[in-house]
This record gives C-alpha cells, sequence and structure tokens, in this order.
C-alpha cells in the first residue's frame, strides 16, 4: 500500500506514521503538512503544505494513494465555533475531497473523538462539529470512509503532544494511566493501538464506519490477513 498521513508530527499521527513504517505491506508513506516529521526513513516522504484548504498545487502528489489518514486536530478549549470548524471541517473535508477526485479507490480514515455527535444537535460545540465532518466524510465517493472515537490516549514508543499544556497533563498523568490500562485495555487506547487499528481499517475494513474505543481495539487486533 501507499499511503497518506495529514497530522504526521501530531501525537497520534506519530503513533500512526510509526506503525506505518514498520509495515511490511506499506511501500510508501506519504507525510503531508506544515512541517516535517522528526523521523527519517526510507518509505518515507515528506510533504510540506501549508495551504490545507486548498490542494490544486499538490493534485499530482495524491495520485496512487490506497489509505489515506488524516490525524490533524485542535483543542476546542477557547476557540469560536466558526475557527473551530474551519479547522476541524473545512480542513478535513478539502483533504478527504482532493484524495476522492484525484485516487477515489482509496480508504479514508478519520481521528475523530468519543463524544462526537452524528445527530449534529448537541449544546456543545465541539461535538457538533465533529459529528457533522463526521457525516459529511461518508457522502464522499471515496471506496471506504472510516471514522475512529478514541477517548483516553496513552502515548507510545516517544509520541508526543505538540501543545506544551498537553505534553505536560501527559507527563502527569501516563503512571496513573499505563497502571490501569491492563484493567481497562479497551477503554484507554494507547498511539500504538490507534496505528495498528487505521491500518487494519485500510487493510481489512470494518462492518460499521464508526469505529468507538471497543472497535478501535478490536480491529488492532485483527490479522492483516483474512
Amino acid at each position: 500500500m501507499k499511503v497518506m498521513i495529514w497530522g504526521a508530527t501530531g501525537m497520534v499521527g506519530q503513533g500512526v506514521l510509526r506503525e506505518c513504517l514498520l509495515a511490511e505491506d506499506v511501500t510508501a508513506v506519504v507525510a503531508v503538512g506544515r512541517s516535517a516529521p522528526r523521523v527519517e526513513h526510507p518509505k518515507l516522504q515528506t510533504l510540506i503544505h501549508t495551504e490545507l484548504l486548498q490542494y490544486d498545487a499538490i493534485a499530482h502528489r495524491l495520485g496512487g494513494i490506497d489509505a489515506g489518514f488524516f490525524c490533524l486536530g485542535v483543542s476546542s478549549v477557547g476557540m469560536d465555533e466558526q475557527r473551530y470548524a474551519t479547522i476541524t471541517h473545512d480542513m478535513t473535508l478539502a483533504a478527504a475531497q482532493a484524495l476522492a477526485r484525484i485516487s477515489p479507490a482509496a480508504t479514508f480514515v478519520y481521528l475523530s473523538g468519543a463524544g462526537a455527535d452524528s445527530a449534529e444537535k448537541s449544546r456543545t460545540m465541539w461535538q457538533r462539529v465533529r459529528g457533522g465532518t463526521e457525516n459529511a466524510l461518508q457522502r464522499l465517493p471515496l471506496k471506504a470512509v472510516y471514522i475512529v472515537r478514541p477517548g483516553i490516549i496513552l502515548p507510545k514508543h516517544g509520541a508526543r503532544s505538540k501543545t506544551p499544556l498537553y505534553r505536560v497533563l501527559y507527563l502527569l498523568l501516563t503512571p496513573v494511566m499505563s497502571l490501569f490500562r491492563p484493567l481497562f485495555p479497551r477503554r484507554i487506547l494507547t498511539t500504538q493501538t490507534l496505528g495498528l487499528a487505521m491500518l487494519n481499517l485500510a487493510r481489512r475494513g470494518f462492518s460499521r464506519p464508526v469505529l468507538e474505543t471497543g472497535d478501535i481495539y478490536a480491529v488492532s487486533h485483527t490479522a492483516k490477513t483474512k
């Protein structure tokens, strides 16, 4: 497979990137975003692209993509709905629509969040916006679209958040999460679990388009082939 990752420098994106680089059936990984990942690998191609609402200039680089993993995201804290929707909804749709035009046989996997509201009626702004983004993605002419909704995420293998406040929180909470994860493996996911789950969705698919934490854990443990 040739895969493309949006947000490979973020915490979850780093986990997805690691699993893609380790996977024998992944022949090339294109990391697209405003900055380059901190790793180097023969399979890794870095595509610096700052205009994340417009893809005409790099449309030729989207050809032959088998799977796209969209891991870009921001916290809604301190943001008004318009700004949050631009980043969360518009940027995601711009990427997926461009991929659908150039590589319609691709599978698109979107990193959402536990609590996203598919009905788009929640009083909580981020839940509505995330739910609306999920719905819009599922209407695109792609081979398949999958939505993953993780809750608590434990960083593994050096993955770290780009947000300073989150880095401090993870530094404080990781020992506690590590202690409880063996008791609740389907509720406390790791960046490795998410990376493996996204890859397996591209490989084998799933019976439903939206995956909650338990589904993500289960998919991460499926074999590469049937």
